[in-house]
């Protein structure tokens, strides 16, 4: 969704209560940090707790991550599967469990807000760590022999096609 203002991607979603009916906005970073300024210094006249939770807003904007810093950010891939941060945010899904360990400091306050926790209290089946560590070896596998392939080394590709129909195969027996 594009900001009200501009061309740039919305990335404030505002609702506020005017005359009892929410309206809501789609700003930038830009455009956003400008409006919570403005309506934290005008005088209140309908509540002063939207006042104190637009100009929190704007401390916390000033406070939180720059542009710079999420494309800097957005740039992290897992040396595992290939994944980007940006791939993530954007498609909402992880690409091997390696992932939870490469984007730690990211998702922790993430998955804290979603569940509560940070830490799985279930049951965890008992052939799920062996299961666990091949599914990481073939995501690894695969990608690498994607890369052979582009770069035209078409052995290593094979070799690399062997192997994963290897483990495939052990695991179909298992």
């Amino acid at each position: 969704m594009k900001c009200q203002k501009c061309d740039k991607p919305s990335t404030f979603h505002i609702t506020e209560l005017t005359d009892g009916k929410p309206v809501e906005l789609h700003l930038c970073e830009e455009h956003a940090r400008e409006y919570l300024t403005q309506s934290s210094q005008e005088p209140t006249t309908a509540s002063s707790m939207a006042a104190v939770l637009a100009q929190q807003m704007a401390q916390q904007m000033a406070v939180g991550q720059t542009a710079e810093e999420l494309a800097e950010l957005d740039q992290q891939i897992c040396p595992c599967c290939g994944i980007s941060f940006y791939d993530f945010r954007s498609q909402g899904r992880l690409g091997c469990p390696h992932d939870y360990s490469c984007f730690a400091p990211q998702l922790e306050p993430l998955i804290l807000n979603v569940h509560g926790e940070t830490k799985h209290v279930g049951k965890i089946p008992r052939h799920a760590a062996d299961r666990s560590e091949a599914q990481t070896r073939l995501i690894q596998l695969r990608r690498q022999m994607e890369e052979s392939v582009a770069d035209e080394n078409y052995e290593r590709a094979g070799q690399l096609r062997d192997e994963i129909r290897r483990i495939e195969q052990s695991e179909e027996i298992q």
